[in-house]
Parts: C-alpha cells; sequence; structure tokens
C-alpha cells in the first residue's frame, strides 16, 4: 500500500455518522435547501430552451468515451503540442509527486495565487506548500470564504453554499477584510481590494484545468467572476495542474463542453469567463507556463469497465443539486474533496481502497431515486456505478452478519415453498408493531429500524388468501 490518498479528508467519520450530525444542523439544512432549489430550477429553465439538448448530450458522452479509449494517444499528442509552443509537461503518478513537482517549480517564492480548482484540492496542495511555507491565496471569491473560515468546501461548484450572508461577513471580519454590513455588493468589494493587492504581488499563479485540447495544447479554464483570468495573466510564472481525463482531441470537441458545461452548472447560455492559454508568448502573458498532469488513481478507474464512466464528468455539479440525500447532509458529509453523486463514486476508485471504511461507505450515500443521472450532461450512470462499487464494498467485508443474512434470503426465495413459509413466518413481526408501524426490531432488523420504520406485514399472505378465496 502506498502513501494515504488526500482525497479523502484525514479524520472523517463514515458517512452515516457524518450524515446523522448533519441532518441536526437546521441552519445548514436550510441554506443548503434554498440553494440548490433557486440552481435546480434555473438549470431546468436554461437547460429546456435548447432543443438539441439530448443530442448534446449524447455527443459528449461519445467524445468522452472516445478519449478514454484513446487515453494514451490523446496525452501523448497534448504534451507534444504543448512543448512546441513553449510550455513544460510534467507526469506525476499521484498527490505526492504532483505536490513536489509544483513545490519544486514555485521555487523562491513564499505567497502564491491559485484558480479555483478540484484537482489541487484532490492532492492536498495547500497543506503541502504550506507545510514548505508557501501561502496559497485562493482567488475564487467562495474558495476564498471556506479558506478564511478554516472551514471545508461542501460544493463543487459553489464551495460556501453551506454559509449564509451574515456568517461570511463574521468571516471576513475575523480575517481583517472588515465589510461594513451583509450586503453582498459591499462584501465583494471587501474580497475584491484584499485579491488585487495579492495578484500585483505574487510572481507565481497555480491554476487548474477545465480541459485541455490535444491537438493545439490549450488549455481552458471557465470561471464567473475574472479572478481566475487575473491569475492565469499577470504572474511570471503559471502552473496548472489538471486530471488526465480532461483532455478532449479537437477544438470541435470542445465546443460541445462550452455549451453543456455552463448550463449544467450556473445555468447560464454562456460562461462569463472563458480563458485558454497555448503555451507562452513573449511579451503577454506568463514568462512560464508548466502543466503537471496528474494520474493520482485514474489510471485503476479506466481499468473498470463499469466504473470508468466517472471519469467522463466535467464537474458541473449538477448531479448535487438534484440529490435529496446531498441536499440535507451537505457536502461535508461526504468526508472527500468531491462531495454528492458524483463523490460517492469517483473518490472511492480514486482511493482504490475497499478497506478504507469512509470512502468504502460513500457509495451507500444515495436513494438510488435516478435524478443523479437524468441530470447528468455526459450521461454517466450515477446509480448503476453505485451499485457496482456497494458490491465491491460488501465482497471486501468478507463473511458478516449481512453477508450471511443475504445467503440465507438468496435461499429462501430460490424455492417457492420455502418463500411461502418465510412469509407465514414473517407475519410474527406484526407483534413488534406499535401505532400501525414498526419501529424496532431484535437481531440484524435493528440496522434498518434504527434510521426507519419497517412495514407491518400482513396479516394474511397474499397467497394463502388467494387459494381461500379464489383457489
Amino acid at each position: 500500500m502506498g502513501t494515504r490518498n488526500p482525497v479523502t479528508w484525514l479524520g472523517s467519520p463514515t458517512f452515516p455518522e457524518a450524515a446523522r450530525t448533519a441532518l441536526a444542523d437546521t441552519q445548514l439544512r436550510r441554506n443548503l435547501r434554498n440553494a440548490t432549489t433557486t440552481i435546480r430550477g434555473r438549470r431546468a429553465q436554461a437547460v429546456g430552451e435548447l432543443p438539441d439538448w439530448e443530442r448534446l448530450r449524447r455527443a459528449g458522452e461519445a467524445i468522452k468515451d472516445d478519449v478514454l479509449h484513446h487515453l494514451d494517444r490523446y496525452l501523448e499528442q497534448l504534451e507534444a503540442a504543448v512543448t512546441a509552443r513553449g510550455g513544460v509537461v510534467h507526469w506525476a503518478r499521484d498527490a505526492a509527486e504532483a505536490n513536489d513537482i509544483v513545490l519544486r517549480l514555485c521555487g523562491d517564492a513564499r505567497e502564491v495565487v491559485k484558480v479555483k480548482s478540484m484537482a489541487t484540492q484532490e492532492i492536498g496542495l495547500n497543506e503541502a506548500l504550506a507545510a514548505a511555507g508557501v501561502h496559497a491565496v485562493e482567488t475564487d471569491l467562495a474558495e476564498l470564504i471556506v479558506q478564511l473560515g478554516d472551514d471545508r468546501p461542501s460544493h463543487i461548484l459553489v464551495p460556501a453554499i453551506h454559509r449564509n450572508r451574515s456568517e461570511i461577513r463574521e468571516i471576513f471580519r475575523a480575517a481583517g477584510l472588515g465589510p461594513a454590513s451583509d450586503d453582498p455588493r459591499v462584501l465583494a468589494e471587501a474580497a475584491r481590494a484584499h485579491l488585487r493587492r495579492k495578484f500585483l504581488s505574487c510572481e507565481v499563479a497555480v491554476s487548474g484545468a477545465n480541459f485541455a485540447v490535444a491537438d493545439t495544447g490549450s488549455v481552458v479554464v471557465l470561471e464567473s467572476e475574472g479572478n481566475g483570468r487575473m491569475c492565469l495573466t499577470l504572474p511570471r510564472k503559471l502552473i496548472t495542474v489538471m486530471g488526465l481525463e480532461k483532455v478532449v482531441p479537437t477544438w470541435q470537441d470542445l465546443e460541445v463542453f462550452l455549451q453543456l458545461l455552463p448550463r449544467s452548472s450556473t445555468a447560464e447560455r454562456m460562461n462569463p469567463y472563458t480563458s485558454t492559454w497555448t503555451g507562452v508568448t513573449p511579451g503577454d502573458g506568463p514568462e512560464e507556463f508548466h502543466l503537471v498532469l496528474l494520474d493520482n488513481g485514474r489510471t485503476a478507474t479506466l481499468a473498470d469497465p463499469v466504473g470508468r464512466q466517472a471519469l467522463r464528468c466535467i464537474r458541473c455539479s449538477a448531479c448535487l443539486n438534484v440529490c435529496p440525500v446531498y441536499e440535507r447532509t451537505g457536502g461535508r458529509s461526504y468526508g472527500s474533496v468531491y462531495p454528492g453523486p458524483i463523490g460517492a463514486i469517483l473518490t472511492p476508485q480514486l482511493v482504490d481502497d475497499p478497506h478504507d471504511e469512509q470512502a468504502a461507505s460513500l457509495p451507500f450515500a444515495s436513494s438510488l431515486c435516478g435524478a443523479c443521472f437524468e441530470v447528468c450532461p455526459v450521461r454517466i450512470d450515477i446509480p448503476s456505478v453505485l451499485t457496482h462499487l456497494r458490491a465491491r464494498a460488501v465482497e471486501a467485508k468478507g463473511r458478516s452478519a449481512e453477508s450471511v443474512a443475504m445467503a440465507a434470503a438468496a435461499w429462501v426465495f430460490a424455492s417457492a415453498s420455502r418463500y411461502e413459509k418465510a412469509q407465514k413466518l414473517g407475519s410474527l413481526a406484526r407483534l413488534f408493531a406499535h401505532d400501525g408501524r414498526i419501529s424496532w426490531l431484535p437481531g440484524p432488523g435493528a440496522a434498518w429500524t434504527s434510521s426507519r420504520d419497517a412495514p407491518v406485514p400482513a396479516r394474511e399472505p397474499f397467497r394463502e388468501w388467494w387459494r381461500k378465496n379464489r383457489g
């Protein structure tokens, strides 16, 4: 076993335990419900404007599948194109290797500015830089709120979705930014004044990437505030950390995702700030450009014919905003950089350790209602992957009370006579009923009734009723 993968947060409890705590936080649930309901409605309206939305989804799915099938070829093409245009490509097998590369490239810099990036969160870059005496300044407003509040993100697109305006004002005040009120304009102005000083003083910037075009070596970042563009253009050196799966073959392929992503994520017809850069250009932008291509469990995920579709994800967060489990528990309950339905299938695969109790609990954080698949712009069949990973987690546990119970159930269902006898025996559960509900069962049944009521069995099984009345 290698070093621990920081894609999950150290010390995080399993999902059921964390969810129980989150459900008791009424303010958190109120904040989440307000935010996700608003985003959900706007997204549905934006998507409904396009008569060919389903064709776009299928096009996105096909492009991503082609990329995953020929990933080696497209990555080599990307490396050659970036190098030909003055950039430098680095390959990182895991988080530790990626952090070492970035730290070495930072040189003597003691402070860097950062564009919002899931990849750098996944590898724990901020913590690695801090350990080496380098302070990373988040420039995305929501990420800045999370950083100043010594908090953790709870949403892919809106990391501070669990905070309301008054909470943000207190965080800014504690950090010395001093906004006079919780008016959104005043809060934004305080953040802007703080960040402007950082943009003009930092020599190094670190970014993630939404996409990279293989045939030209161009890298693409989509954001809504313009702060990312400041990062990408002002510092002398730009370091981009990108997951291997973010490559697309051509600009024509990129066009599909530039339609899918904004409508799915922020419900906008087109993205407010789309920055693209290709290598370096003397006198224009950064003097150095480094692209770190990150594996960190992606190759292992690619080897799973069912689970690999998680690598199609374009980080739009549409699945989070429709998930009833996410809406009630929030993102921090997942204990991972990637929350919600996509996190429930991506995180366990990146961790790649079925004996990690926290990661192995995530595929069970779902009602399997299928809403996540309905909204996914690249048609990731999340429910199928969830059940696939659940089976893997159960298998890894070996023999347990649950597996024995399932084996017994299979033995019963294999025979009509055994099933009929089990039905008669099951009717005895009525002895535990109270006010038409069963709220407590002994033995293995207690696992069910600890979080929900069990249905009361019929007094007379249907087969017996049929024989008496129709047989």
